[in-house]
């Protein structure tokens, strides 16, 4: 049986591009403006053919060719692009130059003639003044040749398998004629809710099942300098870590098995907080906010807060704001932030924390992907088979790669307004002891 056809619009690191996979999805290709994060893709989608550009101007005729897929049947299309949604006087909202990537999402799809396609944005789309510019994306589906699932629905991470709650609009469309998939109904009922309405819907893991069997960052100095090490300390697993690390064939559900090193550590540097912020830290009770740095402090038996994902360089740069550790004095390193969100432990990010975790917080928790992944292969009428063999991840150096670096590796400009990662240790940490310094001071 063959493997259906995806492309990742808008991929970041991958957090859709693995959920569609883990669903029984061969995605062929990946477009994304920022260099770091599309050497992060290929470094974990090795076979996927990554476009570091933006898709303005992009036309589907050249990801097919990128892609080498020829002729064949794209059978779906996702992304969330980003978008304004603010309405100009006597002018459709829609038509608002700054929307101008979601009336490009919705042109590739076309261009391709996607069996299907899922768009997936911020729950505040849905609201006030945003809304009028939903309705309009919708009406333009419809002008394309696409119908799409009514109501539109706004789902919780939470609801499918991940320890954190992430709300996210999702549209699901399907090109004229063919039948529309459904939304996914709830695989767990989260935590914080069990004995509420759990009914007959298992409790999903808390944040104590997804960090509690990772090695303490603050016990190897190497992370200081690293973002890796090897070492024997893992702890017990819950069910949800056994996944995580991949210690069942299950746990691999219909992606490609890859080939990785799992006595490794990975994506785990080490912040260097004050002492004065980790009593502040230790003196917080789990489940609230410390008032100064305004960080959250997981509790071990609930659920995180959204991650989030800090802004970019013409935004100020600004470090993602990751919660305390439930039970050590520290924010959570970028490893137990994709823990947090669904991420195995074979997939990994930039070695840097400020580009680690902002590709964690700008994706979409992968169990969810793939939840709404299977409903599209679903309504294709196909039941997701497995590949054979094992894929070896991409070169490490790819992890490490700044931003005039990784242009290079793709044969791109620099894009404007985006950071460069500095050399050398020193000049690498400017950033890290700035943001703590700003966090320090409330």
């Amino acid at each position: 049986m063959r493997r259906p056809i995806g492309i990742d619009l808008f991929a970041g690191a991958g957090g859709m591009s693995l959920g569609f996979e883990q669903a029984g999805f061969d995605v062929v290709a990946a477009v994304e403006l920022d260099p770091i994060h599309c050497a992060v893709h290929k470094f974990n989608f090795p076979k996927c053919a990554v476009l570091a550009r933006s898709v303005v101007g992009l036309s589907g005729a050249e990801i097919r060719l990128k892609a080498g897929i020829g002729d064949r049947t794209v059978d779906v299309v996702f992304g969330g692009a980003p978008c304004q949604g603010f309405s100009m006087i006597g002018q459709r909202a829609f038509d608002d130059p700054r929307n101008a990537l979601v009336r490009d999402f919705l042109r590739i799809v076309k261009e391709l003639q996607a069996s299907y396609f899922v768009f997936e944005n911020v729950k505040g789309l849905t609201v006030g003044r945003h809304r009028a510019f939903l309705e309009e994306l919708i009406q333009e589906a419809h002008a394309s040749g696409y119908e799409v699932r009514l109501e539109w629905r706004v789902l919780d991470a939470a609801d499918y398998g991940a320890p954190q709650h992430r709300e996210r609009l999702i549209l699901l469309g399907a090109r004229t004629g063919m039948p529309l998939p459904v939304y996914p109904e709830q695989t767990v009922c989260p935590a914080d809710r069990a004995g509420k309405d759990r009914g007959a819907v298992p409790v999903g893991p808390t944040c104590g099942d997804a960090l509690a069997d990772l090695p303490d960052a603050d016990s190897f100095a190497t992370l200081d300098r690293s973002d890796e090490v090897r070492t024997t300390a893992w702890g017990d697993p819950s069910d949800y870590a056994k996944r995580m690390r991949c210690l069942s064939n299950d746990a691999w559900h219909f992606g490609n098995v890859r080939s990785w090193d799992p006595g490794l550590l990975t994506s785990s540097m080490r912040t260097g907080h004050t002492e004065i912020s980790r009593r502040r830290f230790r003196e917080t009770r789990p489940g609230t906010v410390e008032p100064i740095s305004r960080f959250y402090k997981l509790a071990p038996h609930g659920l995180s807060n959204t991650l989030r994902a800090g802004t970019d360089a013409s935004r100020g740069a600004f470090t993602s704001p990751r919660p305390i550790h439930y039970e050590y004095p520290r924010c959570v390193t970028v490893r137990e932030m994709a823990r947090l969100h669904g991420y195995p432990d074979w997939f990994r990010f930039h070695e840097t924390k400020w580009h680690g975790a902002r590709q964690i917080g700008n994706s979409v928790p992968p169990p969810l992907a793939r939840a709404i992944a299977a409903e599209v292969m679903s309504a294709l009428g196909l039941a997701p088979v497995a590949p054979e063999g094992t894929l070896e991840l991409g070169d490490p150096n790819l992890l490490r790669m700044g931003m005039n670096e990784a242009a290079a590796y793709f044969g791109v400009p620099t894009p404007i307004g985006k950071r460069d990662r500095k050399s050398g240790l020193k000049k690498r940490r400017q950033h890290e002891i700035e943001a703590l310094r700003l966090a320090a001071a409330g």
